[in-house]
């Protein structure tokens, strides 16, 4: 690895505010906010909106959509006179 060229690599904490969610990594970023950690050590903390202790797919809390009334309503909104036949078929 040559020298002068590469950015600091040093430790990080994520933080998930919303979940009360935080992980100690590695990362190049650098905040000026920083938080006591676990083992007694102070370091630089990234709050984050989401992660995967509150992102909706991972926590199971997900909403289904009802694709089928999304089309019927496009049907609806886009159909012309006449009738009423799948969008891209002839009339």
């Amino acid at each position: 690895m040559q020298e002068g060229i590469h950015p600091d690599y040093h430790p990080v904490v994520y933080r998930d505010r919303a979940a009360g969610f935080a992980f100690l990594t590695r990362s190049t970023a650098t905040p000026a906010a920083t938080i006591e950690w676990e083992d007694g050590h102070t370091y630089p903390v990234v709050d984050v909106e989401v992660s995967a202790a509150s992102h909706p797919f991972w926590t199971g809390t997900a909403r289904v959509l009802d694709s089928e009334g999304r089309v019927e309503k496009f049907r609806r909104r886009y159909a012309r006179g006449g009738s009423h036949g799948r969008a891209g078929e002839p009339r």
